[in-house]
């Protein structure tokens, strides 16, 4: 048998095995009472810190994903040290459906949080817990310095610690200013730290000329869009915008090492959905769900691959929520559905499924399957434009385009995206040899075996899962939007409203 030590598990073998006999009552109990006072402080210092960079409307054009239009080292110098996936996506390609999913550990679908500027918002059902709020109850201090975006009704100080002092950011981290990092020394922390990415100056696209450190002359593009001024001006915004954003970046790493956080915090880098270029945000496109992810490990920690490693596999933005619980050692509620990447056994995902529903005014619902190959996409209310009428309408990018297509200018895919009833139903892209996936292969004889593989890959998810989006509308919460929009809409969904049809 082996000797008892305090301070060993093996203690607490011997308790159980009788040999608590041999100590004196009061010693023993004075010893416990002194553990049990010091367990805290001694946890705290142990308990890793968790920080999400939490970044919006921002795609990976940056180093360390192969792009080097613009210099991004403080991004580069994360990935250098940490572990860089190549493949993650998030589970919507706009704000608060991926922020709700994410800060819940579900696909939006599941609890009814997919609705884009959410009109008519419930509290979270019965089970399902915010990720903070199972933070805050394991005794960390939570924080998140300003946006949250959520599709459900909460109480801030169930989620965030209430003596956390944020600073007056108006939404995101503004300028290079992190002093508010220093409150947080000798406390374990889960905090989150929002960077406007694809906003700053104003959305990517939203103005002509916008200023950029990069030539227009020297960007790329896609096939999906047409080669004007216009266009090249707002890629090389966003060029702009991942620099600024990078600078960001750098700003808080310096200050999580003045604060003496670093040795002890990981950091998780990410964006909630690509760039706010047209065919990006809002739709189901690589561009619109692909997004970097960096974790990077302190020095101190034992991580789970070399500083470095580049993974291929596929993850989804929700594997973010179980990753962090498991690396702060926090159990995972059963409702969550996403994985933890670094779990031992853990086994590489075959695919992602991806929605996106109404994005404020513009009624839709489209699903998409990405495996590692190809990405289907189905559109179940494809009688409307995929460019529908929205906040985005007034931005010199749409402008642009609606400008070319009335003057037939446009090829006849960029075509299709203004006009009604030329989505077709289903779209499948071979990835390899099409990233900018302008050629569906859906009708295409020689797939149709990828075709039946991913729609029934999609049907069981929906099946499974009990995709909410399936649902009608709500007349409420259309009444709400329509009231917003002062009647300025399109969706046929809205018609009951202009005639007085109940």
């Amino acid at each position: 048998m082996q000797p008892c030590q305090i301070g060993d598990s093996t203690l607490f073998s011997c308790i159980g095995a009788g040999i608590v006999r041999s100590f004196p009552m009061r010693p023993l109990i004075a010893f416990f009472t002194f553990l049990f006072l010091l367990s805290p402080a001694a946890a705290d210092e142990t308990r890793p810190n968790i920080l999400w960079i939490y970044v919006d409307d921002m795609s990976d054009w940056m180093g360390c994903y192969g792009d080097d239009t613009v210099a991004t080292p403080h991004i580069d110098s994360l990935a250098e040290e940490g572990i860089l996936f190549e493949n993650a996506h998030m589970p919507s390609p706009v704000c608060s459906s991926t922020r709700s999913a994410l800060i819940t550990g579900t696909m939006q679908t599941t609890h009814g949080l997919h609705r884009h500027r959410t009109m008519v918002k419930k509290p979270l059902p019965e089970g399902v817990v915010a990720i903070p709020s199972l933070f805050l109850k394991a005794g960390y201090t939570t924080f998140n310095e300003e946006k949250e975006d959520y599709n459900f009704t909460y109480n801030r100080e169930d989620l965030y610690s209430a003596d956390f002092e944020r600073p007056k950011m108006r939404g995101h981290l503004v300028g290079n200013d992190v002093s508010f990092l220093e409150q947080l020394q000798g406390k374990p922390f889960f905090g989150q730290i929002q960077l406007k990415g694809g906003k700053i100056g104003g959305e990517s696209g939203s103005k002509y000329p916008a200023e950029s450190r990069i030539d227009e002359a020297d960007v790329r593009v896609p096939a999906h869009y047409p080669d004007t001024p216009v266009i090249r001006n707002a890629i090389a915004r966003h060029y702009e915008q991942v620099a600024q954003t990078d600078e960001q970046v750098g700003a808080i790493l310096a200050g999580l090492k003045e604060y003496g956080l670093w040795e002890n915090t990981i950091v998780f880098f990410f964006t909630d959905h690509g760039s706010p270029l047209p065919r990006s945000k809002q739709f189901l496109y690589e561009e619109g769900t692909k997004v970097p992810l960096i974790v990077r490990f302190p020095e101190s920690m034992d991580a789970p691959a070399d500083p470095g490693t580049v993974r291929k596999d596929l993850v989804n933005g929700i594997d973010i929520s179980a990753t962090t619980l498991a690396l702060a050692g926090l159990k995972i509620p059963e409702s969550v559905e996403g994985k933890n990447v670094f779990a031992e056994g853990y086994r590489e995902q075959t695919h992602l499924i991806t929605a996106r529903d109404r994005c404020g005014i513009a009624v839709d619902r489209i699903r998409s399957v990405r495996t590692e190959r190809f990405r289907y996409l189905r559109n179940s209310l494809n009688d409307r434009a995929l460019y529908q009428s929205q906040y985005r309408d007034k931005f010199a990018t749409l402008v642009e385009l609606r400008k070319q297509h009335a003057a037939g200018e446009l090829s006849p895919l960029q075509a299709s995206y203004h006009e009604a009833g030329q989505r077709p139903e289903e779209e499948l892209y071979d990835l390899q040899n099409d990233p900018d996936q302008v050629t569906n292969l859906a009708s295409d004889p020689a797939f149709a075996d990828e075709l039946k593989r991913h729609r029934k890959l999609l049907e069981a998810w929906i099946a499974e899962t009990g995709d909410q989006g399936q649902a009608p509308e709500n007349e409420e919460e259309l009444r709400l939007v329509y009231e917003g929009a002062k009647g300025k809409v399109e969706s046929p969904e809205y018609d009951f409203l202009k005639t007085g049809e109940k």
